[in-house]
């Protein structure tokens, strides 16, 4: 390994009761993305609040974990997948002295993460206080009463606050990890890592269309045409009374349903769209900043810059410094201050 070279080490605590679905996610994601010359760009262990050991599970079955606590003091990112069995930290928001002895290891500075309930033990350690975050839809009003400090959002995949990082339940975390790659190496990292997994690289709208409600009416139309047909003119206007027309609806009808089905108004749905085929441009091309900005709909620099400023925390040229330089040299880490 050349010198200087060091993989980001993702420490993923497994926890009695954990879903094995859930642990394996980071491992799949963070275990894929190599640089230039084939090196891993991410370094994942496992590892248990005990010596090593039996970890149980939900499943029929128990998983031996090869490290104990002391690797988390090693963690450049720590993940808490779910699990059914957090006992006082689900029922009263308390760490067990087990737990927080080995959560104490953690070093200051080091980013954290979690999946659907794996959120209650970065509550109950105070990581999340003042901070937005956020869980399965079905657990988020428990996770807002018991810790009223935090500001629990129900209705997104996940939160990324710069430092700390929640998602929903179960799939979501897959999205969350693709996030953090593409935060750390860009979206071209992300995308092959979401291809080679056959997973969307970016899902959209928020957990409200996974949210029950009584069966429409089998007549009511879906948007999904409205959205396949604005995905192949991002460059071009499109108005909302454009795409409910493509479905024969009503504007008011159509920005219900839609926001039912997607989970953002049709607005914020175009701006997401616009956004990620910026990131792409700016990542792949070396198209001007106005080409970029037509090619991606928002018409001029300035209206790109204001919209990449707002999802992303940099300017577009900020970013394409950082993540042109990553396609060549695969930066390990990215300064992400200003992160969304």
């Amino acid at each position: 390994m050349a010198p200087g070279f060091r993989p980001h080490r993702v420490v993923v605590l497994a926890l009695d009761g954990l879903l094995p679905f859930e642990l394996g996610i980071p491992h799949r994601i963070f275990g894929r993305p190599k640089d230039e010359r084939g090196r891993h760009l991410y370094e994942v262990i496992t590892c248990s609040i005990r010596p090593p050991g039996p970890v149980e599970t939900d499943a029929d079955f128990a998983i031996h974990v090869a490290h104990g606590p002391e690797a988390l003091a090693t963690a450049d990112t720590v993940i808490v997948p779910a699990s059914y069995e957090l006992g006082p930290v689900f029922e009263r928001g308390e760490l067990t002295d087990e737990l927080a002895a080995a959560l104490a290891r953690i070093r200051p500075g080091t980013r954290l993460a979690s999946i659907c309930t794996g959120v209650y033990v970065l509550a109950a350690a105070g990581y999340l206080d003042g901070r937005p975050a956020t869980t399965h839809w079905a657990d988020a009003e428990r996770l807002q009463r018991l810790f009223p400090r935090i500001e629990v959002d129900p209705d997104v995949l996940f939160v990324d606050d710069g430092s700390i990082l929640t998602s929903a339940g179960v799939a979501a975390g897959i999205d969350l990890c693709l996030h953090m790659v593409r935060r750390d190496h860009g979206a071209v990292v992300a995308n092959d890592v979401a291809r080679r997994t056959v997973v969307p690289p970016h899902r959209d709208g928020g957990q409200a269309q996974y949210i029950q409600r009584p069966v429409p009416d089998p007549q009511q139309a879906s948007t999904s045409g409205a959205r396949a047909w604005a995905l192949v003119r991002l460059h071009e206007p499109i108005q909302l009374r454009d795409l409910a027309a493509r479905e024969s609806m009503s504007v008011r009808t159509f920005t219900r349903r839609f926001r039912e089905e997607a989970g953002v108004s049709p607005g914020q749905w175009l701006t997401q769209q616009r956004v990620e085929r910026a990131r792409h441009l700016l990542e792949s091309t070396e198209l001007s900043m106005d080409q970029v900005a037509r090619d991606a709909g928002f018409g001029t620099a300035q209206s790109m810059r204001q919209h990449l400023q707002a999802a992303l925390g940099v300017t577009p040229t900020a970013y394409r410094r950082t993540f042109r330089a990553g396609a060549a040299g695969c930066p390990q880490s990215v300064d992400n201050s200003a992160a969304p």
